[in-house]
C-alpha cells in the first residue's frame, strides 16, 4: 500500500506510522518530497493494517496498490526520478547519449573511440569488458584489463563509464571501476544478480529481455529497488518477434508506456534494437521524439574490423551526423542533448 502523509505531518507522526506498518509485517520505503512524504509499504496486507493506519495522525490517505510492482510505479512516486552521475542528470529535460564500442578490444581502439564520441557530444562512454556472446567461440572481452582501459579513458575524456556486469562474482570488481552498471538483456531475470547489484548503490542500467513483457521488465527493476537501490534506468533494446529483416524489433511504444506507468528514466538502444547501422540514426530520432531520456549507441573507428557487432556500429562521421540530426529533433520537442 501507499501511505500519503499530509503536508503538515511532522517527523514523530511519520515515525509512528512507519513503526505501525513494520509491526504489521511490511517492508518500508520512504519517499520524502518537497510537499509530501509518501510511505511505501511492501508485503502482504494482513487485513487490519490499512484501516488502522488511515486513522493515525498526519495521514492524508492510504492507497492500495493493485499492480504487482510497488516501488517503480507512479502511485508510490508521482514525480519522475532523476539520476545523477557526476554532473549529469538522467531523466531530466536533458537527453544523455552513451556511446562507444560494443567491446573493449584494446587500449588504442577504446581511447580513439572515446575521443571521437566525446568530440561529437556524447556524455557517457560505453564499452563491454565482459561480453556475453551466443557462441562460446566468439570474443568474450578483456575482463579486468578492459575495465582498467575504460577507467583510463574516463580520466582522459572526463566521461563517466557504463559497462556490463554478468554474474554475482564480478559485481564488486565492476563496481570498483564503473559509474553505471549495466544488466544485459540475457540477465534481466537473473534475480540473484539483481539483488546483488542493488547493494552497490550505483545507478543500474537494466536492459529489457528479448522475450520479456513490459510488466516483467518493471518487476525486474522492482527487485533492484526492493534491495534498496532506486537508481534504475530502463533500457529498451528490442524484442524478439517473427520479423527477420532486423536483429530485433525495437519497441518504441514501450517508452511512452513506461513513462505512464513508472517514474524511472527510460533510454533506448537502437544499435541492438535494429542490428543495422543504417537504421540507428532514424530510430534514435524516433526514440527522442517519443520521449526517451537517453540513447546508447555503438560506435567503432573501423566497424569492418570490430570483434563484436560491427554491422550495427557507427563510424565517427556517422555518429557525428546522428548527433546533429537528433539534436534537431530534441529541440523540436523542447529538450536538448548533453550535459
Amino acid at each position: 500500500m501507499i501511505v500519503v502523509m499530509n503536508h503538515a505531518a511532522n517527523d514523530e507522526q511519520i515515525y509512528k506510522v512507519v513503526e505501525r506498518l513494520k509491526r504489521e509485517g511490511y517492508n518500508i520505503h520512504l519517499s520524502q518530497g518537497v510537499e509530501r512524504t509518501i510511505i511505501g509499504a511492501v508485503g502482504e496486507n494482513k487485513g487490519s493494517g490499512c484501516i488502522a493506519v488511515e486513522a493515525m495522525e498526519g495521514v492524508e490517505r492510504v492507497i492500495p496498490i493493485l499492480r504487482p510492482y510497488k516501488l517503480a510505479g507512479k502511485d508510490y512516486k508521482p514525480e519522475k526520478t532523476i539520476i545523477r552521475v557526476n554532473n549529469l542528470e538522467i531523466g531530466s529535460e536533458k537527453i544523455q547519449v552513451m556511446a562507444g564500442p560494443c567491446a573493449v578490444e584494446n587500449r588504442d581502439q577504446l581511447i580513439e573511440t572515446a575521443k571521437i564520441v566525446k568530440k561529437a557530444g556524447a556524455t557517457i562512454l560505453r564499452g563491454g569488458a565482459f561480453k556475453p556472446r551466443t557462441s562460446p567461440y566468439s570474443f568474450q572481452g578483456l575482463e579486468e584489463e578492459g575495465l582498467k582501459i575504460l577507467a583510463e579513458a574516463r580520466e582522459i575524456t572526463g566521461m563517466p563509464i557504463v559497462t556490463e556486469v554478468m554474474d554475482t562474482k564480478s559485481v564488486e570488481l565492476v563496481a570498483e571501476y564503473a559509474d553505471i552498471l549495466q544488466i544485459g538483456a540475457r540477465n534481466m531475470q537473473n534475480f540473484i544478480l539483481l539483488k546483488e547489484v542493488a547493494n552497490t548503490c550505483k545507478p543500474i542500467l537494466l536492459k529489457r529481455g528479448p522475450s520479456s513483457t513490459v510488466e516483467e521488465w518493471i518487476l525486474a527493476a522492482e527487485y533492484i529497488m526492493a534491495g534498496g537501490n532506486d537508481k534504475v534506468i530502463l533500457c529498451e533494446r528490442g524484442i524478439r518477434t517473427f520479423e527477420t529483416a532486423t536483429r530485433n524489433t525495437l519497441d518504441l511504444s514501450s517508452v511512452p508506456l513506461l513513462k505512464s506507468l513508472t517514474h524511472l528514466p527510460v533510454i533506448v538502444d537502437p544499435s541492438h534494437g535494429t542490428g543495422k547501422w543504417s537504421l540507428v540514426t532514424p530510430m534514435s530520432k524516433a526514440a527522442v521524439a517519443c520521449g526517451a531520456d537517453g540513447l546508447i549507441i555503438e560506435v567503432h573507428p573501423y566497424p569492418d574490423e570490430a570483434l563484436s557487432d560491427g554491422p550495427q556500429s557507427l563510424t565517427g562521421d556517422n555518429f557525428q551526423k546522428l548527433m546533429v540530426e537528433t539534436f534537431a529533433v530534441a529541440k523540436a520537442v523542447g529538450r536538448t542533448l548533453g550535459a
